[in-house]
């Protein structure tokens, strides 16, 4: 028989009403109305954020399909898309981890990017820079080594001794807080399939149109709420746009690890009396 709470609304499965939940959640934090806000319509609220965390909650609305399913994992990419993605898994009910990327930025233009790399070594490489240098060789070696290092502290830094998640058979949604170039997502979808995540979903409140459109060659699924034909840079569709910090990122993940803890605890006490006894857990704010 189906539980108390399947009945009382139709025999709605719990993918469906943890989905509706989600929207109406959504709703909730954008305008302060719980009125159901549907997919196609979430971006409704105009084409800037007042910071990262708006949004992060405005994302939610467009994966809101993903809410409350036990095999999706989010993974912020630091430091910019962490605090995005805080807000994301919080929407969702998920689980947050972060997934460390470099940029390998050009000397002396370190926000012009020759590639990207991942604590695990997938590298991507962006042709049309590397092209452009003299030397090019020898200055992305030097870069890679670097940034290689930098990878592996950030990754002890910010879990603090935690392990990092298991990808295998899971569907991971890798936030960031804009897409540029793509050349970080790119080996963050090259990382996460290398460590055998069965899904991948690229999320991000603003991008590029090309980049988005190429980075759907890539991923299973691309969730882009603005891409203006004259993207310029992703700092210009926020109000708030200051740099996210190392001490943010470990606190988000902190809070993010001590809330999971705190589901689980309650799900291991509220299956104790029965597998269907209870309605789909809401995680708390």
């Amino acid at each position: 028989m189906a539980p108390w709470w399947g009945r009382l609304f139709g025999g709605a499965n719990r993918g469906e009403l943890a989905a509706t939940d989600c929207l109406r959640r959504c709703a909730r934090d954008l305008t302060g109305d719980e009125k159901t806000v549907s997919v196609q319509t979430s971006n409704q609220f105009g084409d800037h954020f007042a910071d990262r965390r708006e949004a992060g909650r405005r994302l939610v609305c467009r994966l809101s399909t993903f809410c409350g399913r036990d095999d999706v994992i989010v993974l912020g990419l630091p430091r910019g898309g962490v605090p995005v993605a805080f807000e994301v898994a919080r929407g969702l009910g998920a689980l947050l981890d972060v997934f460390v990327v470099r940029k390998l930025g050009v000397p002396g233009q370190e926000e012009l990017a020759m590639g990207a790399i991942t604590p695990d070594g997938v590298r991507v490489l962006n042709p049309k820079v590397l092209r452009r240098l003299p030397d090019a060789e020898g200055i992305l070696a030097k870069v890679t080594a670097i940034e290689q290092r930098e990878c592996e502290r950030r990754e002890k830094e910010y879990r603090d001794g935690r392990p990092a998640s298991d990808l295998r058979g899971k569907t991971v949604i890798l936030v960031d807080d804009g897409l540029a170039t793509g050349a970080t997502m790119r080996a963050a979808i090259g990382g996460a399939r290398q460590r055998g995540a069965a899904r991948i979903v690229v999320a991000a409140p603003v991008g590029a149109r090309e980049t988005c459109a190429h980075l759907g060659g890539e991923a299973d699924e691309v969730f882009c709420l603005i891409q203006p034909q004259d993207f310029l840079a992703v700092g210009q569709y926020y109000g708030d746009f200051s740099q996210t910090t190392d001490e943010e990122v470990r606190d988000l993940l902190a809070r993010a690890a001590q809330r999971q803890a705190s589901n689980a605890g309650a799900s291991h006490h509220g299956n104790a009396g029965g597998k269907d006894s209870s309605p789909p857990a809401h995680r708390p704010d």
